[in-house]
């Protein structure tokens, strides 16, 4: 079991930065690899980044060059730096964990409300 807490949202303006943190607990040595995603009202979770135990962080095309996924081992944390944020950047912010062994399985956060006033 892997449990996942978020921090961090909250109301900023547009143009303004947050930062995202996720901590992470339990059989920590199971993940494969972790993410950020978000869920905007009436419409679908989606990637916002995903970040592999190699490090390689793939972001999607609407963050590109705005947010910054890195991970702390030390401290057990994944972060989201959100810079240049807009107000479609509004919408709960959702920590992933996902393991392999010993069966596939996807963990998730409580979610995170971020909302970016225009």
């Amino acid at each position: 079991q892997v449990q996942l807490v978020e921090s961090g949202g909250g109301l900023v303006q547009a143009g303004g930065s947050l930062r995202l943190s996720c901590v992470y607990s339990g059989s920590i040595n199971m993940i494969s690899q972790m993410a950020w995603y978000r869920q905007a009202p009436g419409k679908q979770r989606e990637l916002v980044a995903f970040i592999p135990n190699d490090g390689n962080v793939r972001y999607s095309d609407f963050v590109k060059g705005r947010h910054t996924v890195s991970r702390d081992r030390a401290e057990n944390t994944v972060y989201l730096q959100m810079n240049s944020l807009k107000p479609e950047d509004t919408a709960v912010y959702y920590c992933n964990a996902f393991s392999a062994v010993p069966v596939p399985r996807t963990y998730w956060g409580q979610g995170t409300q971020v909302t970016v006033s225009s």
